[in-house]
C-alpha cells in the first residue's frame, strides 16, 4: 500500500510540475505577445534603418554608362571600405568634429549646471508651488528643435532682435552671427531648449532621496546649504552621469542649429558640422555624393559618439571609485 501512495504522490507531483510549466510557457507567450508591438516597431524605425545605412555604406552611385561624358542611369556600385577611407581622411570632416568639441565643452557643462541648479531650487523649501515652476522649465524641450532654432535667429538678427536693439541702447553692440560668437550662439540655443528636460532627470533624483536623510541631518544642525552638497548633490550622480551621456551624444549630432543659422549666415559651409556634412552629400551638394558616404559619414559619427560616452563614463566610475 505504501509503494501505490508513493507512485501516486509522485505522479500528482509530476502533473502538478507540468502544469506550472504549462501556465508559465503560457505566460510567456502573453508576455510576447504584448512585447510585439513594439519589438516590431522597434526593428521598423531603428534596427532595420540602421542595417541599411550600413549596407549601403559599401557603395557608391555611378553612372551606368561609359565613354568620356559618362551617361546612364545612376546604379549601385560597391566600393568596400571606401567611403570610409574618404570620411576618415577628409580635413572637413575633422574640422567639423572640432567645432562640435568645442560646442560640446562650451554647451553640455552650462547646461546641466542649470538644470541641476534649478533642480535643486525646486526640490528646496523655497519654492511652494512647483508644478508651474516645473512646467515652464520644461516648455522649450516640447517646441521642435528647427522651430526653436527659427525662433532665436529671429532674436538674433540686428535689424529685429529685441535683445540686440536692447543691448545696443545701452551702449553693448553685439553680432551673434560672427565668427567668433557663432558656436556660442548655438550652444545658447541647445541650453535654452534642453536645459528643462534634463531638470527632470535631476528633480526625479532629488525626490527619490528619503526626506528622513534631511530630517536628520537638520538636527544634527546642518542648514539648507549643508544639505544640498553633502546630501544632495551626492545621490544624484546617477543622474549626473546619465544626462551627461546624453548630453554629449546629442551635442554629437549637432544639426538643427546650424543649419537654420545657415539661412541667414553664408558663413556657415554646408561641411560646418559632419551631420550636415552627411545630409549635403546625400542631397549631392557635396562630392562624393549619394547615400553611400553619407551613410559612412554618419557611422563613424556614431562610433565616435560611442567611444566618448563611453569614455565619460569610465572616467566618471574611476572618480567615484577613488
Amino acid at each position: 500500500m505504501g509503494f501505490h501512495m508513493s507512485h501516486r504522490t509522485a505522479a500528482e507531483a509530476g502533473a502538478q510540475k507540468k502544469r506550472r510549466s504549462e501556465i508559465t510557457k503560457r505566460n510567456e507567450r502573453t508576455g510576447w505577445a504584448f512585447m510585439m508591438p513594439f519589438c516590431i516597431l522597434f526593428a521598423i524605425v531603428f534596427i532595420i534603418p540602421i542595417a541599411y545605412a550600413v549596407y549601403m555604406s559599401f557603395f557608391q552611385q555611378v553612372a551606368s554608362g561609359g565613354g568620356a561624358y559618362g551617361g546612364g542611369e545612376m546604379i549601385n556600385k560597391f566600393v568596400g571600405l571606401e567611403n570610409f577611407r574618404f570620411t576618415v581622411t577628409s580635413a572637413a570632416f575633422w574640422t567639423g568634429i572640432g567645432r562640435v568639441l568645442i560646442y560640446t565643452v562650451i554647451q553640455v557643462p552650462v547646461m546641466i549646471i542649470a538644470a541641476l541648479a534649478l533642480a535643486m531650487l525646486l526640490d528646496s523649501f523655497i519654492v511652494k508651488h512647483v508644478t508651474p515652476y516645473r512646467l515652464g522649465y520644461f516648455l522649450p524641450y516640447a517646441i521642435p528643435g528647427a522651430i526653436a532654432a527659427i525662433i532665436w535667429v529671429f532674436l538674433y538678427n540686428d535689424q529685429f532682435s529685441p535683445i540686440v536693439k536692447g543691448l545696443a541702447a545701452i551702449g553693448i553692440h553685439v553680432n551673434f552671427f560672427a565668427s567668433n560668437a557663432l558656436i556660442a550662439s548655438m550652444a545658447n540655443i541647445t541650453t535654452w531648449t534642453f536645459t528643462g528636460y534634463n531638470m527632470l532627470i535631476f528633480l526625479a533624483a532629488l525626490q527619490a532621496i528619503p526626506r528622513d536623510l534631511y530630517e536628520a541631518a537638520r538636527i544634527d544642525g546642518a542648514n539648507g546649504f549643508q544639505i544640498a552638497m553633502r546630501i544632495k548633490l551626492p545621490n544624484v550622480r546617477g543622474a549626473a552621469l546619465l544626462a551627461m551621456l546624453l548630453s554629449i551624444i546629442g551635442s554629437i549630432q549637432l544639426f538643427n542649429e546650424p543649419q537654420v543659422m545657415q539661412t541667414v549666415d553664408k558663413g556657415i559651409s554646408n561641411s560646418y558640422t559632419p551631420m550636415m556634412m552627411a545630409m549635403n552629400t546625400s542631397r549631392g551638394i557635396l562630392t562624393p555624393k549619394g547615400d553611400g558616404p553619407a551613410s559612412a559619414i554618419a557611422i563613424v559619427m556614431a562610433l565616435i559618439a560611442g567611444v566618448l560616452a563611453a569614455l565619460y563614463a569610465y572616467i566618471e566610475r574611476k572618480v567615484n571609485e577613488s
